[in-house]
């Protein structure tokens, strides 16, 4: 399991699957290694759980979910197998310790609410678009 594909699942699968809420909260944990996001099991004592419980249990479709939310999200909303997701697994080992893979993840998810903060582009045409109605 390496970096490099871990990133890349988090980039190509995870992130387009994430909520906006679920990002902010995703890239705070990472970015203050909070105690609260935590390894080697999808949740310990709600509020700790692990990267993608924090996303599922704010996730419109799976934020009814308790333990079971990070699995939920997983498999119904990205649409991975939890035990073979290059995420969890290379996460499961040593989470927050491992600073290259949350340093990593935590700058794909700063790129991405960069993105998602910058205005949609008009598919009609700058001026089209441009005119007030």
């Amino acid at each position: 399991m390496s970096l490099r594909e871990s990133v890349f699942e988090f980039r190509a699968v995870w992130l387009p699957n994430v909520s906006d809420i679920g990002l902010t909260r995703i890239a705070a944990l990472l970015e203050q290694a909070s105690p609260l996001l935590i390894h080697g099991t999808f949740s310990r004592n709600m509020p700790m759980g692990c990267l993608a419980s924090h996303i599922a249990w704010n996730h419109p479709e799976t934020s009814r979910w308790n333990e079971e939310a990070g699995v939920m999200w997983l498999c119904r909303v990205a649409g991975l197998n939890p035990a073979t997701s290059h995420v969890v697994t290379l996460w499961d080992r040593d989470g927050l310790n491992d600073f290259a893979h949350r340093t990593a993840l935590l700058q794909a998810c700063r790129t991405e609410l960069a993105t998602r903060a910058e205005p949609a582009e008009c598919e009609l045409g700058e001026a089209f678009c441009t005119v007030p109605f």
